[in-house]
């Protein structure tokens, strides 16, 4: 029992870290895109390189942050059922690999404008274009990752409901997280002009994640009586 309660406030401090890494990499920076305006956006990331760098550095680190996540979790789950603690990690996995990919879309613009020479066959407003469109490239991908981050969500639910660590509201709540994220990300996806209402409107369900990261940072994990009685005559 003392070795779930530890394995749940080591993966509490995890989660912890990943949430303040994701917020920082989503609020904490300048946005440097600027709709429909190449040569506004391209000053803007010249003119603060050193910080455009540091948001692929903090994007980085929080995927590095949620891969040792969800191993940790599922070393806290698998015993309630391994299938789903499986999918747990491939979902999270596919996850990671398609926003490493979409991360490496915004090298795109520091390369389009750093002034090389075997650039300058193209123009200026060209190149500008090209950094935008690479942006732009970079925001669509972010729809698909968000769909994995609304996946995962589910077999994570269903363990929290199922272990009796947890109070079961706090699997039901990462379940509605879950629906809201993939929501989202199918309503961008296939009706875009109605991306930004839906997206208000599913808002205050992704905060449904955020009660079972203060649990275990906090409480940990409580092993019902029933196993812990089984355990110690084991």
């Amino acid at each position: 029992m003392n070795s779930v309660k530890a394995t749940a406030r080591r993966t509490g401090v995890l989660y912890f870290l990943f949430m303040i890494a994701a917020i920082l990499g989503e609020f904490f920076f300048p946005a440097f895109m600027v709709s429909g305006d190449a040569s506004a956006t391209a000053r803007n990331i010249t003119a603060a390189e050193a910080t455009y760098r540091i948001t692929i550095l903090t994007g980085f680190v929080t995927l590095v942050i949620f891969i040792v996540l969800v191993v940790s979790l599922y070393k806290l789950l698998k015993d309630v059922d391994k299938s789903q603690a499986m999918l747990m990690v491939l979902l999270v996995s596919v996850g990671v690999a398609v926003a490493l990919a979409n991360l490496l879309s915004k090298f795109a613009p520091l390369v389009l404008l750093s002034g090389a020479d075997y650039l300058s066959v193209f123009t200026k407003p060209q190149l500008d274009a090209l950094a935008l469109g690479f942006l732009r490239f970079h925001s669509g991908g972010l729809i698909l990752t968000m769909a994995f981050w609304g996946l995962w969500l589910f077999p994570f639910g269903i363990l929290v409901i199922k272990s009796g660590f947890f109070p079961r509201v706090l699997g039901i709540l990462l379940l509605v997280a879950g629906f809201a994220y993939l929501i989202s990300s199918v309503t961008s996806l296939v009706l875009p002009d109605h991306r930004q209402v839906v997206s208000r409107i599913m808002m205050p369900l992704y905060f449904g994640e955020v009660p079972i990261i203060f649990w275990l940072l906090i409480k940990g994990a409580q092993v019902p009586q029933s196993q812990a009685q089984s355990s110690q005559v084991s």
